[in-house]
């Protein structure tokens, strides 16, 4: 990785008090990245700001933020202060499942919290940055999207459902910035042990780890270095997707256990 590519720019990520988002804002800190993180639990953040500090990050700066709201992303980004209103990187990390049951028989509870976190929420924060960045004429939107939005599996189509809208958002906002330098990548991947599957499942631990039982998955930090290395590329280098997998999977349902 070039060195200097990421070193004092300003890298904006949902989501980032755990999981995937905590692994972004660890591998942007050692690459001298300045990180604006924003989650629901500021108090987290503001306890994960002194190792990034220490890991490498030039500043940090943390947002108490839930992307389903729509004023509260809006207002929160124009009330940047002026040092920190040159996002170079947006990471749209923030996105959950809830449930694995049957379109007919599903809590629509559940549906509401997916498609306005993993669909509205992302779109709320592209909306409010990406003006910015066209301004600027500098900037790489980095979707987190999932192997759900390419195979659809029991249980899981609304899920499915909004990741195959991240795909098509993504694609989408790359046909639109045509023209410009601003570049836009998905990520797609399949089974990686975080939250995810606690969340999921209301808190069921057992449940969870069941979801990994016999094989090996893939962890935040091989997700982080997706996003790493989408990051950079030389700048006429757009990477549109990267799409990746245990060696243990094939398939959204298809895993080898042992």
């Amino acid at each position: 990785m070039p060195a200097d590519r990421l070193l004092n720019r300003t890298v904006l990520i949902t989501g980032a008090s755990s999981g995937i988002g905590l692994a972004c804002a660890q591998q942007f800190a050692q690459a001298g990245a300045n990180l604006i993180l924003a989650a629901r639990r500021q108090q987290r953040l503001q306890e994960l700001t002194p190792q990034l500090q220490q890991a490498g990050a030039g500043k940090v700066h943390c947002l108490g933020l839930d992307v389903c709201d729509r004023t509260a992303v809006s207002q929160a980004i124009d009330a940047l202060p002026p040092e920190w209103q040159t996002i170079d990187v947006l990471v749209n990390n923030a996105g959950l499942s809830r449930g694995l049951d049957k379109q007919q028989e599903a809590d629509i509870q559940d549906w509401e919290e997916m498609i306005d976190t993993n669909v509205k929420g992302l779109l709320y924060v592209t909306r409010a940055v990406v003006p910015g960045m066209v301004k600027r004429q500098q900037g790489h939107v980095i979707n987190i999207g999932s192997v759900a939005g390419r195979q659809t599996y029991a249980g899981g189509s609304v899920y499915c459902a909004t990741k195959a809208a991240v795909k098509a958002l993504s694609e989408g906002l790359k046909i639109d910035l045509l023209g410009t330098p601003l570049r836009v990548t998905n990520i797609e991947p399949g089974l990686v042990e975080t939250e995810f599957s606690q969340v999921r499942f209301h808190g069921d631990n057992d449940r969870a780890a069941s979801v990994y039982q016999g094989m090996t998955p893939l962890t935040a930090d091989d997700i982080a270095d997706a996003v790493i290395y989408a990051a950079t590329r030389p700048p006429h280098v757009n990477i549109s997707e990267i799409f990746l997998l245990p060696t243990d999977q094939s398939a959204a349902t298809l895993v080898h256990r042992r």
